[in-house]
């Protein structure tokens, strides 16, 4: 698939949060309107290997109704941008669009395992790849980071705003009876409330998204082949 907007690769922190700033004026957080009709959902995710200074990015499309695998794609590169609080999706970025690229097909929303508005710029990955790609976008992160929140219900379905100070930026969702709640945030042309019933359709067995479970297992997986100097896109199997 092709990206809908241009990719920058800022090499300094000051250089990095210009361009958030930019990309904040693009984000937009509204509901919508024909959720109902879509039928694909693509995981994304990183994997780091800070040894060799490489990541590997995966990126699942699955069908939301059955949750079987459509398309899997990886990309392997060197991590180019230093480790800055609030500037991850940097590091992460130029690996998602090497994966992008190989699609046959764009999904009909992007799931990402990080942030979106809950972001002290209000652009994490979610909201940064939707900016980037014109595709609906929302995260789900695995811990609140930035701001509080109070504890949903023990129940299924139950969840909490996630605040910056009287500002709501997600919520904290509960997916699974009695487990640890996921914090989820709209990234681009979707909003909490539908972000938060696409997460529950999608984490119907275990805390996380199955979008998210499926491109861990294959970041992981691609990890291995990113040697030193190795930039090349990966092929991933469907169901790989």
């Amino acid at each position: 698939m092709e990206l809908a907007g241009g990719l920058r690769h800022p090499r300094t922190v000051e250089e990095a949060v210009a361009e958030q700033e930019r990309l904040r004026g693009l984000v937009r957080v509204e509901p919508a309107h024909d959720v109902a009709q879509w039928r694909t959902a693509a995981g994304v995710d990183v994997a780091y290997d800070d040894d060799s200074g490489a990541c590997a990015a995966a990126v699942v499309v699955l069908d939301v109704a059955s949750l079987d695998v459509l398309e899997s794609v990886t990309a392997v590169s060197r991590i180019e941008f230093p480790y800055v609080s609030g500037l991850l999706a940097f590091r992460e970025i130029p690996a998602v669009a090497a994966a992008l690229r190989k699609l046959d097909d764009p999904p009909d929303v992007f799931v990402c395992d990080g942030y979106g508005i809950a972001h002290p710029r209000r652009v994490g990955l979610a909201s940064h790849l939707g900016a980037l790609t014109g595709i609906p976008s929302f995260g789900v992160a695995k811990n609140p980071l930035y701001f509080r929140c109070d504890v949903p219900g023990a129940e299924r379905g139950s969840s909490t705003p996630l605040l910056d100070g009287t500002e709501a930026v997600g919520r904290a969702l509960r997916t699974q009876a009695g487990v640890k709640p996921v914090y989820v945030s709209a990234g681009h042309l979707i909003g909490v409330d539908d972000a938060c019933a696409l997460t529950l359709s999608l984490a119907r067995r275990y805390r996380l998204p199955e979008t998210t479970r499926a491109a861990d297992r294959l970041c992981r997986q691609a990890l291995p082949a990113a040697g030193p100097g190795e930039q090349q896109p990966l092929r991933g199997a469907a169901g790989s």
